[in-house]
Parts: structure tokens; C-alpha cells; sequence
């Protein structure tokens, strides 16, 4: 299957179990997308101990992911775009919907 993600969190352990969805999908042969939108985009720093979110995006791209997020996001919080998080569209957003057999929110 094809599995969208849309991730809305900065909270270490949501977005940690969302990524860590990514990943469990991946290694069970699924294609995997995720779009960080909202303070989702600030994930992909988070590093609080417990929940070591940047590793679990390394796991994620090494296992063939697709990580996408809204620029507009990434602007308004003046962050810049960097090679593992390129800057998207509302329209990559809704090209990820479309090629999804399903769309699964954190």
C-alpha cells in the first residue's frame, strides 16, 4: 500500500510515533510519504532524549521515505529548507493525498 502521513506535531512523542509509523511501514514493504505541516515542520529537529525524532527521519529517508513540508510553515517559523526536508507545496500536499491509498494523522 501507499501510506500518506501528515504530520502536525512538534511534540516529541507524537511526532516520534508517527515517524516511527513511517518506518514500521517501510520495513513491511509499504511506500511511505510524509508531509510536515504546521508546527510539524519543527519535528524534524527534536531531540529530547526519549523521543530522538531526528534519528527516526534518518531511519525513515534510509529506508527509501519520502519527506516533504510546506514551505509557507517552514517560512513563517524563518526556518530554512535543508537536504533531508525539501520545501513543498499545498500542492505536493494534495499530490501526496492523491497517490495515497491512505492519509494517516499525527
Amino acid at each position: 500500500m501507499k501510506f500518506g502521513i501528515l504530520l502536525q506535531s512538534n511534540d516529541p512523542e507524537t511526532a516520534w510515533n508517527g515517524v516511527r509509523f513511517g518506518v514500521a511501514s517501510l520495513k513491511k514493504g509499504h511506500e511511505v510519504k510524509i508531509f510536515l505541516m504546521s508546527k510539524g515542520v519543527e519535528s524534524i529537529k527534536i531531540d529530547s532524549g526519549k523521543y530522538n525524532v531526528k534519528a527516526m527521519f534518518d531511519e525513515f529517508a534510509d529506508g527509501g521515505g519520502v519527506l516533504l513540508a510546506c514551505g509557507t510553515c517552514i517560512k513563517s517559523r524563518e526556518m530554512g529548507e535543508n537536504e533531508a526536508c525539501p520545501i513543498s507545496t499545498m500542492n505536493d500536499c494534495i499530490d501526496m493525498v492523491e497517490w495515497s491509498d491512505r492519509v494517516i494523522t499525527f
